[in-house]
């Protein structure tokens, strides 16, 4: 039985989770009970999605440290690694200013939050917020782990504790640890050499991970079905059309006319970063398809191995152009229009600022709530509005998180072209059924190290190994 579900195609086995999803919550909505008493299935669901998110969210701690780490040292034998890293950024944002430009214009136009049909009772409070007091307070660790504690009491008093991690903080430590080591020189080496290793660990341990996203999908899917009901997605039908065509905008034409413009091919750059972009659909987790990104850009686009170690790490942290950009200006304009708020320039330029300078807050992992009311309280709207959108939020951050990961894949294809130090031979070989460049043009080292996304072979025991093809380019640059 397990031999044969390996042979699926992972899209097929997705596609399958999807539909399964969408069946089971209707079948749990007839079978009765609501928010205080679900029915078994409900809470099988319920459980299911929540326990695929919590083993995400468990590995992302130790893999932004590790990643950040690593890819700060790749870069320190490299005689443009300044100017690399400066192209990255100028291209992240760039393209978060096309992204945000093209949300606000869609609001504008649809106008989600007019006559929406939405209960305002529904109105709420988040219980995270996102200002930029808290995010600059954010960046300074209060610990080394950069953990904080939460108690909490339940219903007959008992009290309990919880660890949470701030990812800010992570990144800032990583970041501050990965350029001591480089300065340090000569005596960090086996603390490098460590550190790469354990993050070969953590990085098995992720893909085991991945290979339940097929069944995380039927229990996150299936319970937004049963907990929320299609009266009301219905009724926020204008809003989430709005997202989903400024995500496929983004997708489907700024970054293929962006990969045209640089000599690229934009059916090559949809083929190649298939992979990524429905684990990403999937798992709603930039850091936990990072693994995959980044050997989309590797192995499929060219990108030489001590950049892609260094770009797409970075931008799985930082690169949103579907969480902090699309949805974050469209949202705003809904809140604006649902309470009779009317925005001015100022209030629009607000937006863009935002989107384009802090969309560090949003760190990689699911959902896109702190990034959203950083743009609310910046433009001096109800935070309350937060409340209306939770009913399609599960599904709008699948394809948030597609476009995301898509971007991430871009942008270190677009540089390493601007460089000279792509190789164009391996960007237009062609794909196998994995969604990676078929066997015969793979070197060995890929060979041995196949992504498993369609059950023909192992996952990577190291998934940042340099494809051979691309050693000479790297050598060079």
């Amino acid at each position: 039985m397990l031999s044969a579900l390996r042979r699926v195609p992972f899209a097929v086995q997705v596609f399958a989770a999807l539909v399964l999803g969408i069946a089971f919550g209707v079948i749990a909505r007839h079978m009765g009970g609501g928010a205080d008493d679900p029915n078994w299935l409900a809470v099988t669901l319920d459980t299911i999605g929540s326990t695929f998110v919590t083993l995400l969210r468990t590995i992302v701690p130790p893999l932004i440290v590790l990643a950040v780490i690593s890819s700060i040292a790749s870069l320190r034998n490299v005689s443009n690694a300044a100017r690399l890293a400066g192209q990255t950024l100028v291209w992240f944002a760039i393209t978060a200013l096309i992204a945000v430009s093209i949300g606000i214009g869609l609001g504008l136009i649809i106008r989600p939050g007019m006559n929406s049909g939405v209960d305002p009772s529904t109105a709420a409070d988040p219980s995270t917020h996102g200002s930029w007091l808290a995010f600059l307070e954010s960046l300074v660790p209060t610990n080394f782990l950069g953990l904080a504690a939460s108690t909490s009491a339940d219903d007959a008093g008992v009290l309990s504790t919880s660890l949470d991690f701030n990812a800010l903080q992570l990144i800032v430590i990583a970041i501050a640890i990965g350029v001591a080591a480089v300065k340090v020189g000569k005596s960090a080496e086996p603390f490098l050499a460590f550190t790469q290793s354990t993050l070969d660990i953590v990085l098995k341990v992720l893909w085991w991970v991945i290979r339940l996203a097929p069944l995380g999908t039927i229990g996150l899917l299936g319970n937004a079905v049963y907990s929320y009901g299609w009266t009301t997605i219905g009724a926020l039908g204008k809003f989430t059309l709005a997202i989903y065509v400024g995500l496929a905008l983004v997708l489907f034409v700024v970054y293929p006319l962006l990969t045209k413009a640089h000599g690229l091919s934009a059916l090559k750059f949809f083929s190649g970063v298939w992979p990524a972009v429905q684990l990403g659909f999937v798992s709603r987790s930039s850091m936990g398809t990072m693994p995959v990104t980044q050997r989309v850009a590797e192995t499929n686009f060219g990108v030489p191995r001590h950049y892609a170690s260094f770009a797409v790490p970075f931008g799985a942290t930082t690169k949103m152009d579907g969480c902090a950009a699309i949805y974050p200006a469209i949202s705003a304009i809904f809140v604006a229009q649902f309470f009779g708020v009317d925005l001015g320039i100022t209030d629009y330029l607000l937006i863009v600022f935002v989107s384009v300078i802090g969309s560090a807050a949003t760190a990689g992992t699911t959902g896109a709530t702190v990034m959203l009311t950083l743009t609310l309280s910046t433009v001096g709207l109800p935070l309350e509005g937060v409340g209306l959108l939770l009913a399609v939020d599960p599904i709008l951050d699948m394809g948030r998180t597609a476009t995301n990961v898509a971007g991430q894949a871009l942008i270190p294809a677009i540089v390493s072209k601007r460089e000279g130090i792509i190789d164009l031979e391996r960007y237009n070989e062609p794909r196998g059924l994995d969604g990676f460049v078929v066997p015969e043009f793979r070197s060995s080292a890929d060979t041995a190290d196949a992504v498993d996304l369609d059950g023909s072979a192992e996952e990577p025991a190291e998934a940042d190994r340099e494809p051979a093809s691309v050693a000479s380019a790297s050598t060079a640059s």
